[in-house]
């Protein structure tokens, strides 16, 4: 019956991304865009538009996506990307996912959101318990871009309040670093930021 269920949503939200693109959707926060650049492939990847509706990409810094078209979004890249190969590249936008309200998630997971330079950006829904170090085993690994030693955690207590922890994944590996058995909660938003120049 689940296998029936997840099977349903599915081709739902199948049906949904391709009736947006045909109707010119206007992309909204939430949504994952999925960027092809025939001349690089270490540049394709997907990302999340965040809250305020813009997205990350490397080479092109940040960008307004929100209330614009997958056409639009693709123009500017291509503007500008284009100084840094010979002609102007090939940029693809698409939609990867929309941001459809889902039924509510059983108890036993909770919501995750992974921000920037990861395998697997965008919402996850891992078992409660789980802690930092085995999420990272099950959200895809990272980008070739990705300052792994600068690893974000943003989370928002009953209060409101907004608290931000910093992470050196390379360190949690090796032993020497703290933080790989922090378990995560329902609504922790994890931003994994790109590398600067020679970090």
């Amino acid at each position: 019956m689940k296998f029936v269920f997840a099977l349903v949503a599915a081709t739902i939200m199948c049906l949904a991304v391709v009736s947006a693109q045909a109707q010119g959707y206007r992309i909204q926060a939430g949504d994952t865009l999925r960027i092809e650049v025939l001349e690089d492939e270490s540049l394709n990847r997907e990302v999340l538009v965040r809250p305020d509706g813009r997205i990350n990409v490397p080479l092109a810094g940040s960008l307004r996506a929100g209330g614009r078209s997958v056409e639009q979004v693709g123009d500017e890249l291509t503007e500008i990307l284009a100084p840094n190969f010979a002609s102007p590249p090939n940029v693809f936008v698409s939609l990867g996912a929309l941001n459809v309200p889902r039924e509510p998630l059983p108890e036993r997971t909770i919501d995750v959101y992974v921000i920037g330079e990861a395998g697997s950006p965008g919402r996850h829904a891992p078992v409660r318990g789980t802690t930092l170090l085995q999420f990272f085993g099950e959200m895809g690994g990272f980008s070739r871009f990705a300052a792994t030693k600068r690893i974000m955690l943003r989370r928002t207590d009953s209060t409101g309040k907004e608290n931000v922890y910093q992470f050196n994944y390379d360190a949690m590996l090796d032993g020497t670093g703290t933080g790989g058995n922090t378990q995560l909660v329902d609504g922790d938003v994890i931003v994994i930021p790109q590398r600067r120049l020679f970090e």
